[in-house]
């Protein structure tokens, strides 16, 4: 699955990993995160993230 990187911060959203900040399981695609979903560290919305 394709990871995502926040253009702001770096953070990388890794799908195999998930988000146990947001309750987000492992094996979570980007595309499947929920609309208001916030980057863990920075706070910034999913429009700021591009492919890694």
């Amino acid at each position: 699955m394709q990871k995502y990187v926040c253009e702001i911060c770096g953070y990388e959203y890794d799908p195999e990993v998930g988000d146990d900040d947001s309750n987000i399981p492992a094996g979570t695609s980007f595309d499947d995160l929920p609309e208001d979903w916030t980057c863990p560290i920075c706070g910034a919305p999913k429009d700021n993230f591009v492919p890694a």
